[in-house]
C-alpha cells in the first residue's frame, strides 16, 4: 500500500475541514490537538497494522474519551480512589474499616472512586450517596463486576482494559487509600508510588489502611525496607510518599492536613510552581530554602503571583524554584513542611 503523507496540503485541508463541520473552532489549540489525532489514525492505514492491534487502540481511545466525559461531568469537588481487595467478606474488620473511612471523607465533601466490585471496592460505596460515587468496572471471570451500591449509575463506567482504567484512578485522584489485598491491589500501590517517585503525575496523599490490630502493612514495609531502601533500590526520602494510618480518623487527618495550604503544582518550563490556598512569611520561605536546597538546581525557591504562562488559579500566591527533577519523596517533605507551618 502506498503510504500517503497526511500532512500535505489536500490532506490537511480535508481534515481541517472536517473538524470544522464537527464543531472545531479554526485556530484554537484543541482543533490542531484533534488534526492530529486524525492525521495519526489515518497513519495507521499504510503502516501495516494488524487487526487486532487497530481493534487494541480503537477502543483504547473510545474508553478514555467516555470516561473522561462522565469525569469532566463532575467538576470540583476533591476524588479520592479505595483500593483494596474484592475478596474481603462483609464481616471483616477490613472491610467495616473501609465502609467507615469512606463516610468519613464522604462528610468532608469527598466523592469516591472505587473497582465497582465487591469486598472493599463494595465497602468503600457502602458509607456514601450516590452522588459521591463513582466505579471503575472491570469485567473478570471470577468476580463480579458491579456491586449493588453503584450498579445502574451514571458515574459507573466499564473498561476493557486495566491500562485505560488505572489511568482514570491516577488522573482523577487526589488522594489514594488502600486496603489489604492481593496482586491487583498491590499492581496499583506500587504504579501510584512509582509514578509519584519519579515525577510522572502529581504528588497526593497515599493512605496505606486497615482495620484494628492488623499487621498487613506491618508487613508490607518490613519488605520495602529490608528489601529496597537496604539494597539502594529506593531512598530514604521516598517513605515520605505514603502514609501508614494507625486510624480511621489518622488517615482522614492525613488527607486533610495535605490540603491545608498545599493547592497544587505544575511546571513551567524548568521551574516548579507550587500554589498555595494561603501565603507564607519571608521568613518561613528563608528556612524552606535553607532545608530543601538539595531540590533546587539554581537560584533559590521565591513567592510569585502567577507566571505569565499560568492560566489557572491565578489568584493564588506561588513558590516558584528551578527544580532539578528529581527525589520527588522530598518534594512532599517540602509540601508537608509547607502545610505545618
Amino acid at each position: 500500500m502506498t503510504q500517503a503523507n497526511t500532512s500535505e496540503d489536500k490532506i490537511l485541508s480535508t481534515i481541517k475541514d472536517l473538524v470544522a463541520l464537527s464543531g472545531g473552532t479554526p485556530d484554537s489549540f484543541e482543533t490542531e490537538l484533534i488534526t492530529q489525532q486524525i492525521q495519526t489514525s489515518l497513519r495507521f492505514l499504510s503502516e501495516g497494522h494488524n487487526i487486532g492491534q487497530l481493534k487494541l487502540i480503537t477502543r483504547a481511545l473510545k474508553e478514555l474519551r467516555y470516561a473522561y466525559r462522565i469525569f469532566n461531568d463532575y467538576p470540583g469537588s476533591y476524588r479520592i480512589s479505595i483500593f483494596g481487595s474484592a475478596r474481603t467478606p462483609e464481616d471483616h474488620i477490613d472491610y467495616l474499616t473501609a465502609q467507615q473511612f469512606s463516610k468519613e471523607v464522604a462528610q468532608r465533601g469527598w466523592m469516591c472512586i472505587t473497582g465497582a466490585a465487591n469486598g472493599i471496592m463494595k465497602a468503600g460505596l457502602a458509607g456514601l450517596t450516590p452522588e459521591s460515587s463513582f466505579g471503575l468496572s472491570i469485567r473478570l471471570p471470577f468476580e463480579v463486576p458491579t456491586n449493588t451500591y453503584i450498579e445502574g449509575d451514571p458515574k459507573l463506567i466499564h473498561f476493557r482494559y486495566f491500562f485505560t482504567r488505572k489511568l482514570m484512578f491516577m488522573s482523577h485522584s487526589d488522594a489514594i487509600t488502600v486496603f489489604p489485598g492481593g496482586f491487583g491491589t498491590l499492581d496499583e500501590l506500587f504504579e501510584i508510588l512509582t509514578l509519584m517517585q519519579t515525577g510522572k503525575t502529581n504528588i497526593i496523599p497515599v493512605v496505606l489502611l486497615e482495620g484494628p490490630k492488623g499487621y498487613y502493612w506491618d508487613h508490607w514495609e518490613k519488605y520495602v525496607k529490608t528489601n529496597l531502601l537496604q539494597n539502594g533500590w529506593i531512598s530514604p526520602d521516598d517513605s515520605h510518599l505514603f502514609h501508614i494510618a494507625s486510624s480511621v480518623q489518622d488517615g482522614v487527618e492525613h488527607i486533610q492536613q495535605f490540603y491545608k495550604r498545599y493547592h497544587s503544582s505544575r511546571y513551567v518550563k524548568e521551574h516548579l510552581v507550587i500554589r498555595m490556598k494561603s501565603p507564607i512569611t519571608k521568613e518561613q520561605l528563608a528556612s524552606l530554602n535553607k532545608k530543601f536546597v538539595d531540590l533546587i538546581k539554581s537560584g533559590s525557591m521565591y513567592l510569585s503571583e502567577a507566571l505569565p504562562e499560568e492560566s489557572n488559579f491565578k489568584e493564588l500566591p506561588r513558590i516558584v524554584f528551578q527544580h532539578t527533577r528529581k527525589d520527588f519523596g522530598l518534594v512532599r517533605a517540602l509540601i508537608d513542611q509547607i502545610n505545618e507551618f
